[in-house]
């Protein structure tokens, strides 16, 4: 069973996410700041950590910095802080998704399960065409030059990359990528943030051969 380490010191939090994903199969173990959560790493095998940011004792930026320079063991930070910068700093420091409180516990479990499959399957690095993501990074190269996508930029491919081959609607795009930028995003700024990641990504970003239009129903990424 996927065993996940919770690093939270909201007691309410701990009690109902740890009852919650016990029900979805996961065996949850919980502490509430860094020396705790670097204690227990040493003693148990853990596949995924849930990380708060703020802690009763250090932070979540610096555990999860101590974390990815020990272990390779993917990390998703839960936090109230919802701004760019805060998730920029998650990414530049190796976090592998980023959900900010209040979020629904039914996408954090699809979360869990997108992270440990692109982890599981393809370790710190996944191609994508001629762009390469590391995800322990955060980080999107092509032809060894940084394509400097912005925090949304970033998650909007990794939800392409964890669904491969699946046609996605734009419902779905704006489900999986409106929390990352903090606030609503709409149908008009979704085309928007298409059109940039092609720039970033395609060779030719008038003919698309990575993210591919769906006429009608939406996109799909196939390579």
């Amino acid at each position: 069973m996927t065993k996940i380490l919770l690093v939270e010191d909201d007691k309410t939090i701990v009690a109902n996410l740890t009852e919650f994903l016990n029900n979805e199969g996961y065996i949850v173990r919980s502490v509430t700041g860094q020396t705790t959560a670097m204690n227990l790493l040493t003693e148990e095998k853990v596949d995924l950590v849930l990380l708060d940011v703020s802690l009763a004792e250090g932070n979540g930026f610096a555990t999860c910095k101590a974390i990815k320079a020990k272990y390779d063991i993917p990390v998703i930070f839960l936090t109230a802080s919802g701004d760019e910068f805060s998730t920029v700093t998650g990414f530049e420091l190796g976090a592998d998704d980023y959900i900010p409180k209040p979020f629904r516990p039914r996408e954090l479990v699809s979360r869990i399960k997108n992270v440990l499959r692109l982890t599981g399957n393809t370790g710190k690095t996944v191609k994508l065409g001629d762009v390469v993501v590391d995800t322990e990074k955060g980080t999107a190269m092509k032809n060894n030059k940084d394509l400097f996508l912005s925090a949304l930029e970033y998650r909007l491919l990794l939800v392409f990359i964890n669904n491969r081959g699946i046609v996605l609607t734009r419902n779905q795009l704006l489900d999986a990528i409106w929390d990352v930028a903090g606030e609503y995003v709409n149908d008009n700024t979704l085309t928007v943030y298409i059109k940039r990641l092609r720039e970033k990504i395609e060779d030719d970003p008038t003919n698309p051969q990575i993210i591919l239009t769906v006429r009608g129903i939406g996109y799909k990424v196939e390579l």
